[in-house]
């Protein structure tokens, strides 16, 4: 909405952020301070083209078009920036750069390793009925992404490019908060490497099965320690049938709940199944920025930690599995995590 109000130039606004002579900076960068009056007559026929038209109403309610719910987002691809040389004689860069939709392009200057990518933020609220043939989840499609009684639940039907684009606009909010502070910026937010997951599921546990230590799915009354699908056709016995609240499990030694269960997590790794043998043991970290001509196989992620729906196996902190950064789950969704500043002593 604000990107449309900004375009439309709307009398007496400013959308746009200006530089220090007062014009708008290009590429365009939201000004989140400007308030914006609903209520304001120039503002009224902007807002009521972010609603479905009349004709695609159910019931005639007017309801926001999820499909206009876009976030513009820019990140500096250092990988491809590292393979780069700049030839000091001629002044300039030598080599190409290759962009997310797979466009290569000779590098001018530094703004070519400046990536843009749009991204749909909506959830996919018809995950619930995909997933499963021959059974009954529209009650989960219809209320889970918006009612409140589900607040505490994890969050589902998000891609993995979803996901990361979510780690870039948390990142600008902090930075942006602490700016305001006076406080530096602090480093990224986004999705944990693969090895980093499976150390935190661990709990310092190194020789654990599970995150809560030992080979065993119950506790010694007899209670299942996580939400996942104990036997075929039983999902209840562990207290829920689909997700369940947040934190209703004891979390690990590290202090992080549901690290086995509920839902499986995006990873930013891209899924090798010999990606051990050929990762750097420092951070191991296998990246592949998929492009849309790319094969199915190439846009595999690292999925872990296991789901309400899947058997104790998956739940397992060794367990590698995977999804495709395109589609949506009823049964997947991420964490993110940050690198610490410093050495914690």
């Amino acid at each position: 909405l604000r990107t449309r109000l900004g375009d439309e130039a709307v009398e007496g606004y400013e959308f746009f952020r200006t530089d220090e002579e007062g014009n708008v900076m290009e590429p365009h960068v939201l000004n989140w301070n400007e308030q914006i009056d609903l209520e304001d007559e120039n503002i009224i026929p902007v807002v009521e083209t972010m609603f479905y038209p009349p004709e695609e109403r159910f019931n005639g309610n007017k309801q926001w078009d999820t499909r206009l719910l876009n976030y513009s987002y820019f990140w500096v691809d250092y990988k491809q920036a590292a393979k780069a040389k700049y030839n000091l004689t001629e002044q300039k860069y030598e080599g190409s750069v290759t962009n997310l939709d797979g466009v290569t392009s000779e590098i001018t200057d530094r703004s070519s390793f400046i990536m843009h990518h749009v991204v749909n933020i909506f959830p996919d609220t018809l995950a619930w009925i995909r997933d499963f043939t021959y059974s009954f989840n529209e009650p989960w499609a219809t209320l889970y992404f918006w009612h409140p009684g589900y607040d505490d639940y994890p969050v589902v039907g998000v891609s993995w490019v979803q996901a990361r684009a979510f780690s870039v606009w948390c990142t600008n909010y902090m930075n942006e908060h602490l700016r305001a502070q006076g406080v530096p910026d602090v480093h990224n937010y986004r999705l944990p490497l693969e090895s980093e997951w499976e150390y935190a599921a661990r709990g310092g546990l190194d020789l654990s099965m599970y995150p809560w230590g030992g080979p065993y799915t119950r506790n010694y009354k007899g209670c299942f320690l996580a939400n996942f699908k104990p036997l075929r056709g039983n999902y209840i016995d562990d207290g829920a049938v689909y997700t369940i609240k947040v934190a209703s499990f004891e979390p690990n030694e590290y202090g992080l709940f549901d690290m086995a269960g509920n839902v499986s997590e995006w990873t930013s790794c891209a899924y090798h199944p010999s990606a051990y043998v050929f990762t750097h043991d420092l951070n191991p970290d296998y990246e592949y920025n998929a492009r849309p001509e790319d094969p199915p196989v190439l846009k595999r992620k690292v999925i872990r930690g296991g789901s309400w729906k899947d058997i104790a196996l998956y739940l397992q902190t060794s367990t590698r599995d995977y999804e495709y950064q395109d589609s949506t789950k009823s049964f997947v969704g991420f964490r993110n995590v940050r690198t610490y500043i410093g050495v914690n002593n």
